[in-house]
């Protein structure tokens, strides 16, 4: 597995590369935006970590850029206890964040928790639940979703979204009208105990709706449950 490691600070790229090719991973390194862009589109690794403070091209516009072509699974790293940072992040379509100084071991648990959940969308598998196995592809009214190929429509339309957002959607959409906790839609995008927030759910749904919107003004498939969570209205 390729990590695309992005900071203009060489000791955290270095320091980061140490620890993640003792943990058996290949890493590419880049110290600005702009010269990473073009090679992570050319030469797509499995994952990024970018920094969102650097010159050149800060990581907010090398993501905004990058989603503009690719689904590419990608981590922040955000000022410490920025809430601000990690809601622009998420809103931008990174699949999770950390805030600096952050340890390494949690860096790599997040980084494997990420690849194991992107491996069941490139074999065709689904994420969900044992008990409610989901076909070689879901259609529900116009949404249609392909798990093998990471595909999503809506009326026809593409719509593209990350590894996290297709794995919250497949969770909703798997059965309408269920309304499904954000623990319940945590477990779906994020199986390996690895700790998210509540507010990460909802900013990933606040994206997932902007996104259906641009194909369709009137989407409202995304149903909130104030107090419950949220389910999906087949329609």
């Amino acid at each position: 597995m390729q990590i695309a490691l992005v900071d203009d600070d060489r000791n955290i790229l270095t320091t980061v590369s140490i620890a993640l090719q003792a943990e058996g991973f290949a890493t590419r390194l880049y110290s600005d935006g702009e010269t990473a862009l073009k090679a992570l589109l050319d030469n797509p690794p499995d994952l990024a970590v970018f920094d969102i403070k650097m010159p050149k091209m800060d990581g907010m516009e090398l993501l905004r850029r990058l989603r503009e072509h690719s689904a590419l699974p990608v981590i922040f790293l955000t000022s410490k206890d920025d809430e601000s940072d990690e809601e622009a992040g998420l809103e931008q379509g990174a699949d999770d964040y950390i805030a600096k100084p952050f340890s390494l071991r949690l860096l790599v648990a997040r980084i494997r928790a990420i690849l194991r959940r992107a491996e069941p969308l490139r074999e065709g598998a689904g994420n969900v639940d044992p008990d409610e196995p989901i076909p070689t592809s879901l259609t529900r009214g116009r949404l249609f979703m392909d798990p093998a190929r990471h595909h999503v429509t809506w009326d026809g339309q593409p719509v593209s979204l990350t590894v996290t957002e297709f794995l919250i959607l497949e969770a909703l959409a798997v059965r309408p009208g269920v309304i499904k906790s954000r623990n319940q839609l945590m477990d779906a995008a994020y199986p390996d105990d690895v700790f998210v927030d509540d507010r990460t759910v909802d900013s990933h749904i606040k994206r997932m709706r902007r996104k259906f919107r641009m194909v369709d003004p009137r989407f409202g498939a995304i149903d909130t449950l104030y107090g419950a969570g949220y389910s999906f209205t087949d329609g």
